[in-house]
């Protein structure tokens, strides 16, 4: 009977937390059915054993175009997979595995490590810019946004000149007209014909010479994944930066851990990504019965995995000095986020040298006067006013 079953909502009344009623839908068991806008009612998991055991199981599918794709919010007829085809999260192996494996080289633990000195010089000169212009400033015009999106671009070899333009499609992709998703792709599907007929450096250019040359890609292919892996590189890391500024900023004797040791700037940010889990649900589609949790998920049920729930599991309190690692904040299992040695590399080298260049840094207006994202399906904050 579906008038037992909660609705779920994301919205967050704190930024920092799992989504309102995160209480009530734990108490109902780590695997639980919710209702959805659009009365549908798929699995929810809370459980964090559960969720792991769940996004690496090969018996779900990241297909959205399968019936019964559980879809939290609606979502505009552009980003469905139709229209992205080459997406790495929307689709299954062998598919997923032969996409994945021509970006994962440009993604490793040592082309990071070679990366990380440029990361280093775009920190330092957002905040020589930032202090240079004096108090107050907006972290997230000022440093937050920028440093992704101008590491991304370098990564990609996307112009950073049109980073207003890409920035402001990023925000409104989820708008219902889905006039942004359109604009995305008519820019990447531009940009990818320019670069074949003058080729540059960057990850875009070796899949146009290694795969797009060779038919490994068709043209809308590698405009659809450039569009993925543009947006994906600068919206997250910029909202875990700000928003990790506001937890550390509210919570000082957490921020002096940071601050006094920078050997253990590591494990603070996989605190903070755990704490924070900002994208916090992901959709799959079970293929085969599934015994989960004291449940039995059917073959074509819609499963939803509550990744912001599950990762308060063990503790709802920020302990930078003890981080609690295999979070789910870049998911889990064969989708688990490609870019996520670079996010780690960008935010250690932001937070180091945030609060080491701004030892005083403050926020310019109380905590709940923070504007927030509009976007339920990535915690966020559109300002932060800070001074020092």
């Amino acid at each position: 009977m579906t008038d037992t079953v909660p609705e779920l909502t994301l919205t967050r009344s704190c930024p920092f937390d799992p989504p309102d009623g995160a209480a009530e839908l734990r108490e109902r068991g780590p695997v639980a059915r919710v209702r959805l806008f659009d009365g549908s009612t798929p699995w929810l998991v809370t459980g964090h054993a559960e969720a792991r055991a769940l996004l690496s199981d090969p018996r779900v599918s990241s297909d959205r175009g399968r019936p019964n794709f559980p879809m939290p919010i609606p979502l505009p007829p552009q980003t469905r997979p139709t229209n992205m085809t080459a997406t790495l999260i929307s689709n299954d192996p062998p598919v997923h595995t032969r996409l994945r494996r021509m970006v994962i080289p440009s993604f490793t633990v040592r082309k990071i490590a070679a990366l990380k000195p440029k990361i280093e010089r775009i920190v330092t000169e957002r905040l020589d810019a930032m202090i240079a212009a004096g108090p107050p400033a907006d972290l997230v015009a000022d440093f937050a946004l920028p440093v992704p999106s101008m590491v991304i671009c370098e990564l990609l070899g996307v112009p950073y000149a049109d980073h207003a333009f890409f920035e402001e499609q990023s925000r409104r992709r989820l708008d219902a007209d889905g006039n942004a998703i359109r604009n995305l792709l008519t820019y990447l599907h531009d940009l990818v014909q320019k670069k074949i007929d003058e080729p540059g450096e960057g990850l875009l250019d070796d899949l146009i010479a290694e795969q797009l040359a060779e038919g490994g890609l068709d043209h809308e292919e590698l405009a659809a994944m450039g569009m993925v892996m543009l947006i994906a590189g600068h919206d997250t890391t910029a909202n875990m930066i700000s928003l990790g500024t506001m937890v550390l900023l509210g919570n000082p004797d957490q921020l002096a851990k940071v601050r006094d040791d920078e050997a253990a700037i590591g494990g603070a940010v996989e605190e903070l990504l755990r704490y924070l889990t900002i994208a916090g649900t992901l959709g799959r589609v079970a293929l085969e019965d599934i015994e989960l949790g004291g449940q039995t998920i059917r073959a074509g049920e819609g499963v939803l995995v509550a990744s912001a729930i599950a990762d308060r599991e063990q503790s709802d309190e920020l302990d930078v000095a003890n981080p609690m690692r295999h979070h789910l904040a870049f998911g889990f299992g064969i989708h688990q986020c490609l870019g996520q040695n670079l996010a780690r590399a960008e935010l250690e080298i932001a937070f180091t040298h945030l609060f080491r260049r701004i030892p005083t840094l403050r926020l310019a207006v109380p905590v709940e006067e923070v504007p927030r994202r509009p976007n339920a399906l990535l915690s966020g904050v559109s300002e932060l006013p800070v001074t020092w």
